[in-house]
């Protein structure tokens, strides 16, 4: 269904573009999507569009910004909220599964992107950046609660910020084909990685 056309600020048209296109990418893929898809659920011309963004890959990467921008507000909620430093890292796993049941998360924006970035080698130069800034957050947490006693001391922060990165990358591809990981399996997955993080039985 396409978008009522109004005048909207600036600001709030380039957000209303990153929001369309992000549910558009997500949906349809990178290639399957054109900036004049994006215009028209968006209720804009296509020069409209580009009077924000310079191209397609322009408002992708916007797109990937803006969703690792909402999912790092979680997981620094979740942490504010999550008293016991051992249980942070698993806060911060539930958080982004709420995230993603809710919004396009980070990692089908990767994903999507690294299917493209034979054709656009600029996607994946942006992917490396967000992927990196993913685990250094995790690795941050990590070495936070390994200070404050809730994450075991011999525990290397930067690879387990790898794991916990690559079991959303994991995640995240079962859900687009369905059926291969249930709820159960990730409460598994969580419960395993609690255990070996903070050594507690």
């Amino acid at each position: 269904m396409t978008a009522p056309r109004t005048r909207l600020p600036a600001p709030a048209r380039r957000q209303a573009l990153v929001d369309v296109a992000t549910n558009l990418f997500a949906a349809r893929g990178y290639r399957g999507v054109t900036t004049a898809d994006i215009a028209r659920e968006a209720g804009v011309s296509e020069p409209i569009l580009y009077r924000h963004f310079r191209s397609k890959s322009d408002l992708y990467v916007a797109c990937l910004a803006e969703s690792q921008r909402h999912l790092r507000e979680k997981w620094e909620q979740a942490i504010a909220e999550t008293p016991d430093p051992g249980d942070w890292i698993i806060a911060i796993g539930r958080a982004a599964i709420a995230f993603h049941r809710r919004q396009v998360g980070p990692p089908a924006l990767w994903l999507q992107a690294l299917l493209e970035s034979g054709e656009e080698p600029e996607l994946a130069t942006h992917v490396r950046r967000y992927m990196r800034e993913a685990h250094d957050f995790v690795a941050d947490v990590l070495r936070r609660a390994q200070q404050l006693g809730g994450v075991a001391a011999d525990r290397d922060p930067d690879a387990e910020a790898w794991i916990f990165v690559g079991i959303g990358m994991v995640a995240t591809t079962a859900r687009r084909l369905g059926g291969v990981l249930t709820e159960d399996d990730m409460a598994k997955i969580a419960s395993s990685r609690s255990r070996w993080l903070t050594g507690r039985g």
